[in-house]
């Protein structure tokens, strides 16, 4: 095969991707992205929690989830009834523990001599803020995929078609997020996320003054993503062009960071 043919044959695929998403059909990688962000909450959760010595017994259920969000998001990539029950279900109760989590961490900070009379101070000395909501989006991520349609066609010899969908008229919410209006939703979980993310670089990195200069880095580029991300939501041109690129900065800093 020529080169020329490897470039029309990557372009095709390409422009095939990029009518699925838009018709909607994203639902096994989207699946697997919401499975694989929660090892990483996972992983720092039971850090974190450990490091409270699990006080309360409530501490060892975003452990629990985190695996288990793992397992729904590959059974979901694996499978469509999986992504629209089992996913479904583990999301949703992730996103209410994430946010019950919240509650609890609010509290942990009131309860620090002090209370909110003293924000700064006990924000950084109390639990992470902001993290039961960092792994809520994550299982966001699980609830939206498990509203969409799998890549593949309706039927095996069937050509994905740019006109009519084949969407689930079962549910409700699916042709809401068919042809690319869940681009929306992925906005505004961006913006979300950024901004929750940022706040917890601040709350580490501020634990040692800010020793490196680099530190300052995901702070900076927070407002940049996010407002590349609210200008997608009306503009189509803004996702295509600059959205693309400030998440690509974000996911290099990310790694630098790592």
């Amino acid at each position: 095969m020529t080169q020329k043919h490897i470039f029309r044959l990557g372009i095709s695929q390409a422009k095939l991707a990029d009518r699925l998403v838009q018709q909607g059909r994203f639902q096994r990688t989207l699946s697997l992205v919401a499975g694989l962000s929660s090892v990483l909450a996972g992983v720092e959760v039971t850090w974190e929690h450990y490091k409270g010595s699990y006080g309360q017994r409530i501490m060892y259920t975003p452990v629990i989830l985190g695996f288990a969000l793992t397992v729904a998001g590959i059974a979901g990539a694996v499978s469509n009834k999986l992504a629209k029950t089992f996913l479904r279900i583990v999301s949703l109760v992730t996103i209410v523990d994430g946010v019950i989590g919240f509650g609890f961490h609010i509290r942990g900070i009131q309860r620090k001599p002090g209370g909110w009379r003293l924000p700064i101070t006990n924000i950084i000395m109390g639990p992470p803020i902001t993290a039961p909501l960092l792994f809520a989006v994550s299982a966001y991520l699980g609830l939206v995929a498990s509203f969409l349609q799998p890549e593949e066609t309706r039927s095996k010899h069937r050509r994905v078609s740019g006109r009519v969908p084949f969407v689930d008229r079962a549910v409700g919410i699916t042709p809401g997020l068919s042809f690319g209006r869940y681009q929306k939703h992925l906005a505004v979980i961006t913006i979300l996320s950024t901004f929750l993310s940022a706040f917890e670089a601040l709350y580490s990195h501020y634990k040692n003054r800010f020793r490196y200069k680099v530190q300052w880095t995901p702070i900076v580029l927070a407002p940049f993503l996010m407002g590349s991300a609210a200008a997608a939501i009306p503009f189509r041109w803004a996702a295509r062009t600059i959205l693309p690129l400030t998440s690509m900065l974000a996911i290099i800093n990310g790694a630098i960071g790592f």
